[in-house]
């Protein structure tokens, strides 16, 4: 899924800056003022998969005061990830971070592996800021994945007229315990790139494409996402040409 990062790091930076505003402001004055480590403003960790290929990928995102360095480690205690700012930018600082991880199909990767070496649990991140003070936080990685929406319009391969382009899907049946709490629909022109990006409630199952976006013989990935609770998710894709 390396083909739409910024789309991604935006569906993962909506979702995780909701924890953000005067609270968070407010948790960082005290700790500073009380010499505490400072918190992170947010911390995610979530699953993506790809219904459509089969494969699956393991997302993080931070941001908080600028810092020098940042570890990530599992449940374990494990780091599985450090970074440090080196060179001009050590001292300058980084704030927000995001990245997933690499995404081998199933036939090489099969899921239950994939589950294996990343267990669910809480993950801790670790920083320490410009000013050298402590940044932490925390974020629990769930195995609760859902089962992709079905796509029924437009069909895949389908030539649809500019002012016709609606996105239609049916919700998939859900294992026990899974609770889908909205839906992502993307559309993405490649070359150049262009992105249309809403986010829906759960109980949608339509949106329309507006004309603006779309440009008469060109060819459109459609993507819907079933967004878990746990703010995993799990995605359909197909494509259409647009008349």
């Amino acid at each position: 899924m390396k083909r739409r990062p910024v789309q991604i790091a935006a569906g993962v930076a909506a979702l995780a800056l909701l924890t953000l505003g005067g609270t968070a402001l407010a948790r960082v004055q005290a700790s500073e003022a009380a010499g505490k480590p400072i918190p992170l403003a947010a911390a995610t960790l979530i699953i993506e998969v790809n219904g459509t290929a089969g494969d699956a990928g393991l997302q993080f995102f931070l941001d908080g005061e600028p810092w020098n360095s940042m570890t990530i480690s599992g449940p374990n205690g494990r780091t599985i990830l450090a970074v440090n700012a080196q060179g001009r930018l050590k001292g300058w600082g980084l704030t927000e971070l995001f990245s997933e991880s690499n995404e081998p199909p199933f036939s090489e990767v099969p899921l239950e592996e994939f589950k294996a070496r990343f267990p669910e649990g809480k993950y801790t991140f670790v920083g320490e800021t410009i000013e050298g003070e402590k940044l932490v936080g925390t974020a629990r990685l769930s195995h609760d994945i859902p089962n992709g929406p079905e796509i029924t319009s437009p069909a895949d391969g389908a030539s649809v007229g500019r002012d016709d382009v609606v996105a239609r899907w049916t919700a998939a049946a859900q294992p026990p315990g899974i609770d889908i709490v909205g839906y992502r629909v993307i559309v993405t022109r490649e070359d150049p790139l262009r992105v249309y990006s809403v986010d829906l409630p759960a109980l949608a199952r339509r949106v329309p494409i507006p004309a603006e976006f779309l440009q008469s013989g060109t060819e459109y990935e459609l993507e819907i996402q079933a967004i878990e609770e746990s703010g995993n998710w799990t995605f359909t894709t197909s494509t259409f040409v647009v008349k």
